[in-house]
C-alpha cells in the first residue's frame, strides 16, 4: 500500500462524523434562509429552493407539511456544504476521487464520511490536513441544528468532585 500510495498523486483520507439521528429535520423558511449566511452554499440553496418550490407548485402539492413534495432537510444540506467545502480545500487534490457520502445509520447515529486524498503525501503534513478538515467540520456542525454522537460519560459523580 505504502509503494501505490507514493506512486499516486495523494494520500487518502476517509473518515466519517457520525450524526445523531434525532437532530434530523425539513428545513423551514427561516432555516433556509439563516443557512444562506455561509457562503459556501447561498448558492447551492437558491438554486434548490427555487426547484423545489416550482415542483411542488407544478404538482400542486400541499407544502404545510414538510413531508409532503420536494423539500431541503438539515442533514442533507449539511453534506453539500461538506462536499463544497472539501472542493475548495486548497490541500485536496482535486483530481482523485472526493466524495462526501451518508453511510447507512448505525445504533449511534447516521455516519456522513468523507473520501478524499491530500495533495501531501507526507505523513505529519497529512494528519495536519486531516485535522484540520476535521476541526472546521465539527464546529461546522451545530450551524446546520445538527450534533455528533457522543458515548454518554460512564464516571461516577464522585470522580468529578460533584457531588
Amino acid at each position: 500500500n505504502w509503494r501505490g500510495m507514493t506512486e499516486s498523486g495523494g494520500r487518502r483520507i476517509k473518515r466519517a462524523l457520525i450524526l445523531k439521528q434525532d437532530g434530523i429535520k425539513y428545513l423551514v423558511e427561516e432555516d433556509v434562509e439563516r443557512l444562506k449566511k455561509i457562503q459556501l452554499i447561498t448558492a447551492y440553496l437558491s438554486s434548490a429552493t427555487e426547484k423545489f418550490q416550482a415542483y411542488n407548485k407544478d404538482n400542486e402539492i400541499d407544502t404545510s407539511l414538510g413531508i409532503n413534495g420536494r423539500n431541503l432537510t438539515n442533514i442533507g444540506v449539511f453534506r453539500k456544504y461538506v462536499q463544497t467545502y472539501l472542493e475548495h480545500h486548497s490541500a485536496l487534490n482535486k483530481d482523485m476521487t472526493l466524495m462526501t457520502r451518508q453511510l447507512e445509520p448505525t445504533s449511534q447515529g447516521i455516519p456522513i464520511e468523507i473520501y478524499t486524498f491530500s495533495s501531501d503525501k507526507r505523513w505529519q503534513n497529512y494528519e495536519y490536513i486531516m485535522a484540520d478538515i476535521f476541526d472546521h467540520l465539527l464546529a461546522a456542525v451545530p450551524y446546520f441544528d445538527l450534533e455528533i454522537f457522543e458515548l454518554p460519560s460512564s464516571f461516577p459523580t464522585h470522580a468529578t468532585g460533584n457531588a
